[in-house]
């Protein structure tokens, strides 16, 4: 183990970033984030999405303070290119659980390709049993291994795009833009109800998160292969999360007072921008801040919602 390792074990990560990995079927999300840990040799990491152990695909992957951008990351839409199969179901809505119907009908693909694009926008989607959600403290999973079916209440979920492609009689391939939280097996699902025939998924590789797709992606085993510098120089600057966003840096006084915790008046600084707007701060050293514009008593301020440059 390097110095640099030896150090991100026993303090804080020296070193943060965004790690794309191309997760291969057949693992947990959770064991690509212990690989990544004793690879960067910190328990600094998470991931910003779960991926079912049979999908493949961008799992982005937080290390050291780069973690706090977890939830901005995950709130962003989701792109997914996943495999359909009609006339069954099954008890997970995917080809690795139980069968509990089969059908023989045939939906032509013009029934197929409407049936998919009717969900299309804002809908309500009822999870899956076989899903990590926690109902009473149980994750839902657990509940059903034990053989219990409880009710759940839909979801509000967006698909923003859905392209359908034929790869035979009974198999399509499904190309969806969603937001957070959309299931797309019961995506596949809901489409084979609405058909009659019943459907689940065969296959899912999520290709986009937000702005990160899997260009510039590394599988573990390209990992294991480098250097722990190697693997240091792949980690991308925390701020690429926030690069649509307007920057902005303080006189050195106000610099001050902002990392104290201070709102800082628009008006003292001679800045304009619109109320709920959100800002980089930058300092000397680059990216530091997540900050948004707050109306107070006396006007316009800018206040810090998240400091990364501090653990």
């Amino acid at each position: 183990m390097t110095t640099m390792m030896a150090t991100a074990m026993k303090n804080k990560t020296p070193f943060s970033g965004i790690l794309l990995i191309d997760k291969p079927a057949g693992i947990t999300s959770h064991d690509v984030v212990f690989k990544v840990r004793k690879l960067y040799g910190t328990r600094e990491v998470g991931h910003t999405g779960t991926l079912d152990p049979m999908a493949t695909g961008l799992l982005v992957v937080l290390v050291g303070r780069a973690v706090k951008a977890s939830d901005m990351i995950m709130a962003e839409r989701k792109r997914y290119v996943a495999g359909l199969t009609l006339g069954m179901t099954t008890d997970t809505e995917d080809v690795t659980g139980t069968v509990l119907t089969r059908s023989d009908r045939i939906p032509s693909f013009d029934e197929v390709k409407a049936a998919a694009e009717s969900f299309i926008g804002d809908i309500l989607q009822v999870p899956p049993m076989y899903s990590a959600l926690k109902v009473g403290g149980k994750k839902l999973v657990d509940l059903a291994r034990e053989g219990k079916v409880i009710e759940r209440e839909a979801r509000p979920v967006t698909v923003h795009s859905l392209c359908v492609t034929r790869e035979d009689d009974m198999r399509y391939t499904l190309d969806v833009s969603c937001s957070k939280g959309t299931y797309i097996r019961t995506l596949c699902a809901d489409i084979g109800a609405k058909l009659s025939v019943g459907g689940v998924m065969h296959s899912l590789r999520r290709v986009a998160s937000g702005s990160f797709t899997l260009d510039g992606a590394y599988t573990l085993e390209q990992l294991e292969t480098m250097t722990a510098e190697e693997r240091v120089s792949l980690l991308r600057p925390v701020e690429e999360v926030f690069s649509e966003l307007s920057s902005l840096k303080l006189p050195a006084f106000y610099e001050k007072l902002f990392k104290n915790g201070c709102e800082i008046y628009l008006e003292k600084i001679g800045k304009h921008y619109a109320e709920g707007e959100r800002l980089r701060l930058m300092d000397a050293f680059g990216f530091y801040a997540l900050a948004e514009v707050r109306r107070y008593p006396d006007g316009l301020a800018v206040k810090s919602l998240k400091r990364f440059d501090i653990n």
